[in-house]
């Protein structure tokens, strides 16, 4: 993966994101019932995406953004060798098919989790939805440097050597995101296998079933499928190195 890419591409959206800007897009709740009406024609197919059904293939036209309404989504690019290199986990209120902005195909796949209901926008309707609701615009800013800062995020934790760092980085991240949903973070559910995670984490589906085997022994987590529960959210935040919180509260959306 070139990572010198995708760091130009994350600088380029976080600087132009007035000409075609939705990420991580929650609709403002101070969007009344009127208001939803007519933004309602403005969104292209919703629809219920079930397990494992593709929203839109690497290498597809590239055509609208998608919100998840509910449910998870992955994305993942094919590499050389024909394998599959997650690249991120996408939760409600978050929105996938922003590589495709500005270019005429998608740059990767992204794929249902689980059942989920997705909204498409199309590109042509980007414009119009943001003349009629400028309420959005005093968030899209926010949005875009959140999923800008996201994807930065991720190259952070794949610079990482040890492989429990990347692991606890990425549940302080996910419980961070499950926070701003009013989840609870200290229990997690994930919704991504356990290869898929060792993909986005570039290691082996063996490294990152040891590694949460050693954070439940040191009692850091407690680990039942995909029900994570964190026991010791100072342990975990020491394991990450960086000082930074579990939690990022207080500051505005």
């Amino acid at each position: 993966m070139d990572f010198g890419i995708i760091i130009a591409d994350v600088d380029s959206l976080r600087h132009s994101y007035t000409s075609f800007a939705l990420s991580q897009v929650r609709l403002p709740t101070s969007i009344g019932a009127t208001d939803l009406d007519q933004l309602d024609p403005l969104i292209g197919d919703k629809r219920l995406y079930e397990h494992r059904e593709a929203v839109f293939h690497q290498g597809d036209p590239s055509r609208a953004l998608y919100i998840v309404r509910s449910g998870s989504l992955k994305t993942s690019v094919a590499d050389p060798a024909g394998g599959e290199q997650v690249l991120g986990f996408h939760l409600p209120g978050e929105i996938v098919g922003i590589g495709g902005l500005g270019k005429d195909f998608y740059l990767g796949t992204a794929e249902a989790l689980e059942s989920s209901n997705i909204w498409a926008i199309p590109h042509a309707r980007l414009q119009p939805i943001l003349e009629k609701f400028p309420i959005l615009h005093q968030q899209l800013q926010q949005m875009v440097s959140r999923w800008a800062d996201t994807n930065l995020e991720h190259l952070i934790i794949m610079g990482k050597t040890l492989a429990q760092v990347r692991l606890a980085m990425f549940l302080r991240s996910f419980a961070s995101r499950c926070d701003r949903l009013s989840r609870d973070p200290l229990n997690l559910t994930l919704p991504m296998s356990r290869r898929d995670l060792a993909s986005y984490l570039g290691l082996t589906l063996e490294t990152v079933s040891r590694e949460f085997s050693r954070m439940q022994a040191k009692d850091i987590l407690a680990v039942r499928g995909k029900e994570v529960r964190i026991l010791r959210a100072d342990r975990l935040v020491d394991l990450c190195g960086d000082g930074q919180p579990l939690l990022h509260r207080g500051t505005s959306e």
